[in-house]
């Protein structure tokens, strides 16, 4: 009995003893194969898991901002023991990776920093037209990844003569109450977006899409409004101009449909009649301006408008003034009498010698009477 009794109590201290060990046991510290840290140093804690007590004391120098780091496993393993902490499990780890993590700042987000800093300041326009340079040649920036705040300008000084610029910044910091801070210097100039010369015009010659690219320049070098590239296709120049001239809207006119001394066609135009003749033109003018052309036929100048490629269009004033109703063209004949019978072919000679100006040509203008063929009755 006494023996059942025994083997029972031990049979119960085997099955209790593995929970009671699994309890006291600690786990073993590991090391990592990868590591991420944002400060900079390397903690235990960083390199191993279970690092107990040790997990905060510093242990390398971290790696540039942005950058990886290798550390061979033997390294770490001594250093590791130097501070006390034994019995890492290393696996079949080599190296160790680690990589500082950083806030990237690229030089256009700083440029466009400095842009919306100045803009709308100083006389300067918008910040999409305010061109950056830095004094030294600034490329993409690195923060510590803590740095996560916008950047603030804290002190701006800009000189419009000359461009200058010396700009103050801040970014908040997540893990420091004291921000980051950040000075930039250089040059800022407002541009516009202006329609320049690829080849050197002459006056005559028409602008075709080839003969024209975009380009950005100072505002100081556009005087008055700068001319798109869709303004100036099949336009012509005011003056011969060279190749990298930027075009005004002041330099581009219509192109000349008629040219001095050019022979054109003369239409006269009036309300039933329309006729053509030569003449040659006096002073050139683009569509819709008004000109004076020689009538080669009767030697007299006449006053017209340009509708076309050598064609000068003389209107009678009927076509832009109503005429007045018939009844009142015929009110002043007796019950008994008819009309005079319009003289057509004196009419035509008379509008082919009008007058130069067009206050004469309306004189010339056909009366909307109407022509009654029947004799009149006799007394």
């Amino acid at each position: 009995m006494i023996r059942t009794t025994l083997a029972t109590i031990s049979a119960l201290l085997v099955l209790a003893l593995p929970a009671q060990a699994a309890d006291d046991v600690i786990a073993a510290p590991t090391l990592r194969a990868s590591v991420t840290v944002t400060s900079d140093v390397v903690r235990v804690g960083d390199l191993i898991d279970n690092a107990g007590s040790a997990a905060l004391t510093p242990v390398y120098r971290s790696p540039d901002l942005g950058t990886t780091g290798a550390l061979p496993v033997a390294q770490v393993l001594s250093v590791l023991r130097a501070k006390q902490v034994i019995g890492v499990m290393t696996g079949d780890i080599k190296e160790v990776q680690v990589t500082r993590l950083a806030r990237t700042l690229a030089s256009k987000d700083l440029e466009t920093a400095v842009a919306s800093a100045l803009e709308r300041r100083f006389g300067l326009g918008d910040a999409a037209n305010i061109a950056v340079t830095f004094d030294r040649g600034v490329s993409d920036m690195r923060l510590d990844a803590s740095s996560t705040g916008a950047l603030q300008p804290v002190a701006t000084r800009y000189d419009a003569r000359s461009g200058r610029f010396d700009i103050a910044f801040e970014v908040s910091n997540d893990s420091n109450s004291t921000p980051t801070k950040l000075r930039f210097t250089g040059t800022a100039i407002e541009t516009v977006e202006v329609a320049v010369l690829t080849r050197d015009i002459d006056r005559a010659d028409l602008l075709k899409s080839s003969d024209i690219s975009l380009e950005r320049r100072p505002k100081a070098e556009v005087t008055g409004e700068p001319a798109s590239r869709e303004r100036t296709i099949g336009m012509q120049l005011r003056r011969p101009m060279r190749a990298g001239t930027p075009i005004r809207v002041a330099d581009i006119v219509k192109p000349d449909f008629v040219q001095r001394d050019q022979s054109v066609t003369v239409i006269y135009q009036v309300p039933g009649i329309y006729l053509t003749t030569r003449g040659k033109a006096i002073e050139s003018g683009a569509e819709g301006d008004i000109v004076s052309v020689l009538n080669l036929q009767t030697k007299r100048t006449l006053t017209g408008i340009v509708t076309g490629r050598g064609q000068v269009t003389v209107q009678g004033a009927s076509q832009s003034a109503p005429m007045a109703p018939a009844v009142e063209q015929t009110s002043s004949l007796k019950r008994d009498e008819a009309p005079a019978p319009v003289d057509t072919a004196a009419l035509v000679r008379n509008l082919v010698q009008a007058p130069a100006s067009q206050a004469q040509i309306a004189q010339a203008q056909i009366p909307q009477t109407r022509v009654s063929q029947a004799p009149a009755k006799s007394e």
